[in-house]
């Protein structure tokens, strides 16, 4: 069982930056896969980026591109996502997520095995 923590978000203004991190409670396997999803009230969850744990490849939804970053740190056992030039849709609970042992990037909620709890994130205008 993998417990997953996140932090970071809060309150940002719009154009401004923030970071969020996630901890895993165990080393993620070479073959895991990270990713940040995010959710607003009344709709589905969103993905928001991924990485592969072993050579940190990414991706990104398109309409994230060039704003928000995914990134490992294997020796501290954790997944940031740093998010620039805010928006007031961006706007959200954001969710971290491990996919186990596939190997393969997903943009598919059905392919992730465990989740944190979730931290909201608001951007004011």
């Amino acid at each position: 069982q993998v417990q997953l923590v996140e932090s970071g978000g809060g309150l940002q203004q719009a154009g401004g930056s923030a970071r969020l991190s996630c901890a895993a409670s165990g080393r993620p396997f070479s073959t895991d896969v990270m990713a940040w999803f995010r959710q607003v009230p009344g709709k589905a969850r969103e993905f928001v980026a991924s990485v592969t744990w072993e050579s940190g490849a990414t991706f990104y939804a398109d309409s994230l591109k060039g704003r928000f970053t995914i990134s490992r740190d294997d020796a501290e056992m954790t997944v940031a996502l740093q998010m620039n030039s805010l928006k007031p849709e961006d706007t959200a609970v954001y969710y971290c997520a491990l996919s186990r042992g596939r190997g393969i990037i997903s943009t598919f909620r059905r392919d992730y095995d465990y989740w944190g709890q979730g931290t909201q994130v608001t951007v004011s205008s």
